[in-house]
């Protein structure tokens, strides 16, 4: 029985005595004090039509001073429990009997992956994940975000680690567990998976780089601090000073990279279509997708056009996107100037710690009046980010922890200093749209950095993830020696492309009339998960 049903039974329990004592008191004292006999029944009828607040019916006047104190304090018995029955008592029984149940175990799972709390760090993961065909199960003590969760279609099971948590979610049948709490926590939840029996993997992900080796003390067999990767790769994104100068964890294999590059406006590119820009043959690189106003544009065609302020997502090797660069009018940063990093918590403390060990001015800007803070206040301030000298800056990198502040704070820096890039970090990886359409040039958010990671541990693959339908994939030539990529078709017949193909130190990115995949290629595709599952279905013997 819940603890609504309990309390609904008392009330049932509890206004029949209620009423009968008060129809006894009435009789007595009508009698006693009023010199009126009443009947039980009489008495009963009153008492239900005073604490019921409905009003009287013969009797209205009371002349005893003692029996007009109890007819008032029974009136206002009633007005305290017509305000009190339904909140109390019936809403939260009606929201336990029409709200969906939350499941306390996991059914016949098997060959899953655990995950112990959900968070940024695992969401792109967890979609991967179901693209793959591996199922999933989230151990999530929340009752709010696991229903959440389970809203959305998630499995979930709604246990304390202390309450049989892993038992329930059948860690011995269990794949692969990651631990997404907190540290103390992650440490607890493998310790306990590994004494029940679990010899899957145990990934950890922590939020002190401390914590690495006594998490793998604890049982885990990697252990990832996805907040300082994030930071590393906001730094190398915008000082020439870090190598490579890449977006980060963006790079696929040894030469291949990703990149994000904004089309300026009057650049020779905008206004024209790709096919008018040859910028394949001209630099390279290939675009996948293009943002325009904070909107995905998948799989551009030769007459698709460059729009001015809006985002090509590239692949090529670090040259090739560095002539695409140049042809969209990309803002060259200063060679002088500081560096304003906006936020001092881990990620913005990373930044901030390879910036200088580079030989760059950093100027940080927290609430809190930390070392290493140079100006104490609100990133929000127009004011403070000129004394901070925004205008003169290399680059802005905001680093604050929630993606609303990081928006309003790109559009404010956008404003004081048009020219200035902004690269910044994000916590969803749905709000990387909407920090484009704010003004950023860069955005790069903790979900897409674990995910690659996590997702690269667990499936063996190299995957780069634009959003939940676009990505950038490692797969073998089987079936394709001995053929030119425009012999395939596979725009067509499957929906992805071939971006490049690397062949032992060398990345091919232009395919000559005489080229032909040969053994030990790897080939990059980009294209959504269903059109990877087409291209392995056609391919695999063509």
């Amino acid at each position: 029985m819940t603890r609504s049903q309990r309390r609904l039974l008392i009330l049932f329990l509890s206004v029949p005595i209620l009423l009968v004592v008060c129809a006894l008191l009435y009789q007595r004292g009508m009698a006693g004090l009023e010199g009126q006999g009443r009947g039980f029944w009489e008495s009963l009828g009153w008492a239900g039509e005073t604490l019921t607040t409905t009003g009287y019916g013969a009797d209205s006047h009371w002349s005893h001073p003692a029996m007009v104190v109890f007819v008032v304090l029974v009136q206002f018995i009633g007005v305290f429990l017509v305000f009190l029955v339904f909140p109390i008592y019936v809403i939260p029984f009606l929201e336990e009997r029409f709200e969906t149940r939350l499941p306390t175990d996991a059914g016949d799972a098997e060959d899953h992956v655990v995950i112990f709390r959900y968070g940024p760090a695992v969401t792109t993961l967890v979609d991967r994940l179901a693209a793959e065909g591996v199922a999933s199960v989230t151990v999530e003590p929340d009752a709010t975000v696991a229903r959440r969760l389970a809203e959305r279609g998630q499995k979930v099971v709604v246990r304390s680690l202390d309450d049989g948590a892993l038992r329930a979610a059948r860690i011995e049948q269990a794949r692969a567990l990651i631990a997404n709490g907190h540290d103390d926590e992650n440490a607890a939840v493998i310790l306990a998976a590994r004494q029940r029996g679990f010899t899957g993997e145990a990934l950890a992900v922590v939020e002190e780089p401390l914590h690495r080796k006594p998490m793998m003390l604890a049982g885990a067999n990697a252990v990832y601090t996805p907040r300082h990767i994030l930071g590393a790769a906001l730094a190398a994104r915008a000082s020439a000073r870090i190598s490579p100068r890449l977006s980060g964890i963006q790079q696929l294999g040894r030469r291949l990279a990703l990149r994000e590059i904004r089309v300026q406006p009057g650049c020779e590119l905008a206004g024209r279509t790709l096919a008018e820009t040859a910028i394949g043959a001209d630099t390279g690189a290939t675009v996948i997708a293009q943002w325009v106003d904070g909107r995905l544009e998948r799989e551009p065609t030769a007459g698709t056009p460059v729009v001015a302020g809006g985002i090509l997502v590239a692949v090529g090797s670090d040259e090739s996107l560095d002539r695409l660069a140049a042809r969209a009018g990309a803002v060259a940063l200063r060679q002088e100037g500081p560096f304003v990093v906006g936020g001092f918590g881990e990620v913005g403390r990373k930044v901030a710690q390879l910036l200088s060990d580079a030989g760059e001015t950093v100027r940080v800007i927290d609430k809190e009046p930390y070392a290493g803070v140079d100006l104490e206040g609100d990133v929000l301030d127009p004011e403070l980010l000129q004394r901070a000298g925004v205008g003169e800056a290399q680059a802005v990198v905001l680093a604050l922890n929630t993606d609303a502040a990081t928006l309003f704070a790109t559009v404010i820096v956008k404003d004081l200093a048009p020219a200035v890039p902004v690269i910044a970090r994000v916590n969803q990886a749905e709000n990387v749209e909407r920090i484009h359409r704010a003004g950023a040039d860069f955005a790069l958010s903790i979900s897409q950095v674990s995910g690659q990671m996590l997702a690269r541990r667990l499936l063996g693959e190299e995957v780069v993830a634009i959003d939940a339908s676009l990505q950038v994939r490692k797969v073998t030539v089987e079936g394709l020696v001995g053929q030119h990529p425009s012999a395939l078709q596979l725009r067509e017949r499957t929906g992805c492309s071939v971006v490049a193909v690397e062949r032992g130190d060398d990345l091919v990115v232009h395919f000559a009339p005489e080229f032909r995949f040969a053994e030990g290629d790897a080939v990059y595709l980009a294209g959504s998960n269903e059109a990877v599952a087409r291209f392995h279905e056609k391919m695999s013997g063509a």
